[in-house]
């Protein structure tokens, strides 16, 4: 058997692996933000990683899975079907968006943290837009210490208040581990 017909078993028990990792990364004890929801963890660098290793494909493939292990494992329901749609399935397979600065691509490594900002990105995007459509009718008028009706507003500042703070991590994370996912290429 040949070395080809080898790599897709390896890869697939890499993310299989990698997925795990990133289960057990968002099941431990999170830093929890507002009282409904959101939270600052490392489930997504594990995530990143399969971007940046194996590209586009596997990296939407792994956020999907990810995502419905994540809602039936980790308990996160949400407020029904739409919400589990958006919030948890949406939400994780878009952050795949990475993984054309990963993989095969040009410009691996030189750019994959711009990838890894455009997944988060994408990420709030998703979340905001569950906000608004979905959380919009109970939206609260206060938050810290902003006052708005504006379900648009109430939706950009709560879901960015969670965000910013793992697009950071998952960015830093990334930077730091560049050089051994390198080494790792080589064998």
């Amino acid at each position: 058997m040949n070395l080809n017909s080898k790599k897709p078993v390896y890869v697939l028990s890499e993310c299989a692996i990698f997925i795990a990792v990133a289960i057990v990364l968002s099941i431990i004890p999170e830093i929890p933000i507002g009282a409904v929801g959101g939270s600052i963890g490392f489930g997504m660098i594990p995530l990143f990683i399969i971007a940046y290793r194996h590209g586009y494909k596997y990296s939407f493939i792994s956020g999907f899975v990810f995502s419905i292990l994540y809602v039936t494992v980790g308990g996160k329901w949400g407020y029904g079907l739409p919400s589990v749609l958006l919030d948890y399935v949406l939400a994780y397979t878009i952050i795949g968006i990475a993984g054309f600065f990963g993989g095969a691509a040009k410009c691996k490594g030189k750019l994959f943290e711009v990838g890894v900002f455009l997944g988060c990105l994408a990420r709030y995007a998703v979340s905001v837009l569950s906000g608004v459509v979905l959380y919009g009718i109970t939206t609260a008028t206060e938050i810290g210490c902003i006052v708005t009706s504006n379900a648009l507003i109430y939706s950009l500042i709560y879901n960015g208040l969670y965000m910013l703070p793992n697009t950071i991590i998952a960015i830093v994370a990334m930077a730091l581990l560049r050089y051994p996912l390198k080494k790792l290429e080589r064998i």
